[in-house]
């Protein structure tokens, strides 16, 4: 007989745990650091959305160069099957909460690429995506308004839960990791250890596992550095 995973979740038991949580959402939705992956064409409308303009630094806004230091990823167009490896390289070392933008119909549903073999069509597929900003390619109008309706997500967290699609990655990790595995083989793996985040943060649930994380247990080997040979 097959035995069950039963996980508690962690509850706050402090009555002055959430009294700065509005105030702290309401901080993180005025300073927020921006890593743009420019994989497409929806790069373009990036420059005049960031210049005097539209100036989105204005908004508490922007750019960074390393994933570590990033609150938000922004994926500007198509990504192909070799692009997304390096995607979710990316998304999986930024640190939580963390937020992902989808600019381009691309992102959606493939766009005019929907019919190729090489090419990623729906990218919430493999990661939570909080905000799709439609269009080919969208004007920076419509990526401030986007970046706006980010900002309203993150600080209404609390009443709406628009803003913690980064949690449905750890608590649903193993749907993620199966459509992954369906792209990059059965021994796809990544430096992250996904389980022991979820654990910290309080986010493992039964749908964390499955017969893909049992698939990652198999082929998980450590991820050396390569070796430097001169001749």
């Amino acid at each position: 007989m097959k035995k069950e995973l039963k996980i508690k979740q962690k509850e706050r038991t402090n009555p002055l745990a959430h009294v700065f949580d509005d105030f702290i959402r309401f901080c993180q939705s005025k300073s927020l650091f921006m890593l743009h992956y420019c994989t497409g064409c929806g790069a373009i409308e990036l420059p005049p959305a960031m210049t005097s303009r539209f100036d989105m630094e204005r908004l508490g806004i922007q750019p960074m160069v390393t994933p570590r230091q990033a609150d938000i990823l922004l994926i500007t167009g198509y990504v192909s099957i070799k692009t997304l490896k390096r995607v979710i390289l990316t998304y999986e070392q930024m640190q939580s909460p963390k937020y992902v933008i989808g600019i381009c119909s691309c992102t959606v549903n493939g766009g005019m690429y929907w019919q190729s073999y090489a090419t990623a069509k729906k990218l919430n597929e493999y990661m939570p995506v909080d905000v799709y900003i439609a269009g080919c390619m969208p004007r920076p109008e419509a990526v401030m308004a986007g970046l706006q309706r980010l900002k309203d997500n993150i600080r209404n967290d609390k009443k709406e839960h628009k803003g913690s699609a980064w949690k449905d990655y750890f608590k649903r990790y193993d749907y993620y990791l199966g459509n992954q595995q369906a792209l990059f083989g059965e021994d796809w793996q990544t430096p992250t250890d996904i389980i022991a985040e979820a654990k910290l943060y309080g986010l493992e649930t039964e749908e964390t596992y499955g017969k893909h994380t049992k698939l990652l247990e198999k082929h998980q080997t450590p991820l050396l550095p390569q070796e430097m040979r001169i001749k």
